[in-house]
């Protein structure tokens, strides 16, 4: 099917429209492709020729050598990622099909076994001395293209094992961390909630949170907190055990806190991530605990119970959106920005890059994969017509966006780090808010949407970074010994309690809500790239507001530098410092005057 910027169409009507699954033959045609077999026999050899070529031999190469070496080692890695996408994004449509499953596990221990021959690469450059890569950069055009790469891979320099013990790390990781992930995953594509007389996936029951009926929202809570209570060992387990293997390698690697590894791969210091963290925690008073304080006014109550956290406001728009009109708005809000950004976006709609219906089995929540730059990125959604679809579209449009942009770059150069990584995805989302925003008929669906706005800018900045204090104290307590699940739901309530406030009261059942989280699983500490990337969207919103010259194409050179500049470079054309801790109040005010103007209209 191809979906496009359509006019306006069935607006009124209940349906979602024809929603687009993604095609994934621009990868590989199938599981059993002869291609894809072909592909993982060729990799194998040309892994193993590269590493009898230049193993033992980089720090005596000429600077042209090492840039060609570079070359041919990005060939390898990106038809590695090619297989690994296809591999990931056909498990994440069904997470229970067995034989899926096995697919992916089969392939993944491939391709750990071809990257075996290439693990020496990394390592080995980071052993060249100082002196001796200076004079191969001054002596290379061709080399100097990669000081982004090599400024990378270097600063890992202080944190690398031995050849043995790195390549023992890396082999084993199929049956250490990826096998609890995997474990986890499918957990949560097996649950089932009983629901109204039937039996639901956890996105369909998670959505009933933000139904109009509080009857339907205590029970979908309720029902959702006693299943994942019956659960809750295996996902204790996991946790233990991730927390503990991550405690060890620290150790190993010389990393003092639990966060320094991510923020080593963010490429942003611990002193910037610990003044956000600072920051937002000392705005949960007036930002969370007052939000709520105004939305249990708006109720008639002094206190919401937690099913009622994201409860539509009774002047909301509960209407169905149907796809047509979702990728309309967005794609309007997109081409009034800049018609290249909505012209780049069209291009996930024309040609199936999008995989938006729920279904059972399939991977819950909504995700932009990159893919590789030679074929393009993936987004998976769970559309169900609702407004905060409509921005989850537009959110996860801004990275498939983003990384088309920066694909430019190569692969070993186009992944941005995570903490610029949801710039355009939050920009995306801003720019369709308040494009909505003008288009409000009255007052009250005004005050609807901008309560809407607030709720989603908690659940991205304060509720994100409640969600890293909560790991940092599980995993500092982890390193004390095994944690039970009530010890870990302690943990939870007490965090929860925190940041958002008194005006919720939370029951028993919400001590397990932690436990179908997946960044805990997958990614520790990855949850606070969202709320930078928040905080620095709203004080570069800010700045395109004032006017600035030539905003629009310093904002596409910065979507397109992928990878190759750090934040601060990044961010200097807009006159940005993210190491001021001013750039982050300054953020955080947005939402508070969003909030001010609330208690203003009442």
């Amino acid at each position: 099917m191809t979906t496009t910027f359509a006019p306006d169409g069935a607006a009124a009507t209940a349906s979602l429209g024809d929603l687009p699954t993604w095609d994934l033959a621009d990868l590989y045609a199938g599981k059993d492709s002869p291609t894809l077999a072909s592909d993982l026999d060729a990799l194998a050899a040309d892994a193993r020729a590269f590493a009898v070529r230049y193993k033992d031999r980089l720090a005596g190469l000429s600077g042209d050598a090492l840039a060609a070496a570079i070359a041919a080692y990005e060939s390898i890695q990106e038809r590695l990622g090619r297989i690994g996408t296809f591999a990931g994004l056909l498990y994440a449509g069904d997470m229970t099909d067995p034989e899926i499953g096995r697919f992916r596990q089969d392939t993944g221990d491939r391709m750990t076994d071809i990257t075996s021959d290439l693990l020496f690469f990394n390592l080995e450059i980071n052993r060249v001395e100082d002196a001796t890569l200076a004079a191969m950069d001054a002596a290379s055009t061709a080399l100097q293209r990669w000081r982004p790469f090599l400024r990378d891979c270097r600063s890992y320099r202080p944190h690398q094992l031995s050849d043995d013990i790195e390549k023992l790390l890396h082999e084993k990781a199929t049956t250490g961390p990826r096998a609890w992930n995997r474990l986890f995953d499918e957990t949560m594509a097996r649950l089932r909630f009983p629901f109204e007389g039937k039996s639901v996936t956890s996105a369909e029951i998670l959505h009933r949170l933000s139904d109009r009926d509080g009857g339907v929202r205590k029970d979908a809570a309720r029902t959702f907190g006693k299943t994942m209570g019956e659960n809750i060992q295996t996902f204790a387990l996991i946790t233990n055990t991730l927390a503990k293997d991550k405690e060890i390698e620290d150790k190993w690697r010389r990393f003092e806190r639990p966060p320094s590894s991510r923020n080593l791969s963010n490429q942003v210091e611990d002193v910037v991530v610990d003044a956000l963290v600072s920051a937002v925690k000392g705005a949960w008073p007036r930002l969370a605990h007052r939000y709520y304080r105004l939305k249990a006014k708006w109720f008639g109550v002094e206190v919401l119970d937690y099913w009622d956290r994201n409860a539509p406001l009774p002047d909301s728009d509960d209407r169905t959106i149907p796809w047509s009109d979702a990728t309309r708005i967005v794609g309007d809000a997109y081409a009034a920005f800049s018609p290249e950004l909505a012209s780049v976006g069209q291009r996930f709609f024309d040609n199936r890059w999008i995989d938006a219906p729920v279904r059972p089995g399939k991977a819950p929540g909504a995700f932009a994969h990159p893919s590789v730059p030679s074929v393009h990125p993936y987004l998976l959604l769970n559309y169900q017509g609702k407004v905060r679809d409509v921005m989850t579209l537009a959110h996860e449009l801004g990275h498939g966006v983003h990384q088309v942009l920066a694909g430019k770059q190569g692969y070993l150069q186009a992944d941005t780090p995570l903490t610029l990584a949801e710039t355009a995805s939050v920009f995306g989302e801003m720019l369709t808010f308040q494009s909505l925003l003008k288009t409000a008929p009255d007052a009250r669906a005004r005050r609807a949407m901008l309560a809407g706005k607030v709720e989603d800018m908690l659940n991205t900045v304060v509720r994100q970074i409640a969600f890293y204090e909560f790991e940092l104290r599980v995993h500092t307590a982890r390193r004390k010994g095994e944690l039970t699940a009530d010890a870990i739901g302690a943990i939870w309530m007490a965090v929860q309690a925190e940041s958002l406030g008194p005006a919720l009261r939370f029951h028993p059942e919400y001590a397990h809500y932690w436990a179908y989280i997946p960044h805990f699983v997958h990614s520790p500490f990855y949850v606070y790239a969202y709320a930078f990337g928040d905080c620095l969207v709203n004080s570069l919103y800010a700045v395109h507001q004032s006017g600035f010259p030539d905003f629009q194409a310093r904002y596409l050179d910065m979507l397109q530098a992928g990878g190759t500049l750090r934040h601060g470079d990044l961010l200097a054309p807009f006159g940005l410092d993210a190491a001021d801790p001013a750039f982050w109040n300054k953020g955080l005010d947005v939402i508070g005057g969003f909030i001010d103007e609330l208690e203003t209209e009442g």
